[in-house]
């Protein structure tokens, strides 16, 4: 399916697949606000997340309800907005489009469970820790670019050719004119 315009990109994978790197980068590049969906869990969720307890979809909603709200203000103050959730379940994807009130084409960070370890050893999360890696392989549902309005792409390319990927293929964006 062709992608569907939208004024807000979400870049959407696992724990450690580089959502926030490349949420930024895309954001940069068209000059719009990044909002990160780790700053919209409650605190009752950080507190699991770092005691190794997986969400719960009670857990998930009031956090990608406050994030899609925020995502469509931001938007609505700079004509788009990017965002940065793991989204890993189609209803969670659908939910997100629902709140936000109009489309959201998803980034989809695509990698290897091997990789995203790889990733997550290296790095130092403040409340996700690598125990939670399985959980988060075995909620994903990868997103069907035949029915999803997603763009896949491999986290073992470049933020720069991510974000390059990204940006065009956001044609409808591109009377902004700031980053072509």
């Amino acid at each position: 399916m062709p992608l569907t315009p939208a004024r807000i990109i979400i870049a959407m994978g696992v724990s450690s697949s580089g959502k926030s790197t490349v949420g930024q980068s895309i954001a940069r590049r068209l000059h719009v606000p990044f909002l990160d969906g780790d700053g919209y869990h409650p605190e009752a969720n950080v507190e699991k997340m770092r005691a190794g307890i997986p969400l719960t979809d009670e857990d998930r909603w009031p956090w990608l309800e406050r994030l899609a709200g925020a995502l469509h203000e931001a938007a609505d103050k700079k004509d788009a907005a990017v965002g940065a959730c793991s989204a890993l379940r189609r209803v969670y994807r659908d939910f997100l489009v629902e709140k936000a009130g109009e489309p959201i084409l998803f980034v989809y960070l695509d990698g290897s469970r091997e990789v995203i370890a790889e990733r997550m050893a290296r790095r130092k999360h403040e409340y996700m820790p690598t125990s939670l890696l399985d959980s988060q392989f075995a909620t994903l549902e990868v997103p069907d670019p035949a029915s999803e309005n997603v763009l896949v792409v491999p986290v073992t390319d470049s933020v720069e050719k991510i974000t390059q990927s990204v940006t065009k293929s956001l044609d409808h964006l591109k009377t902004f004119k700031r980053w072509q």
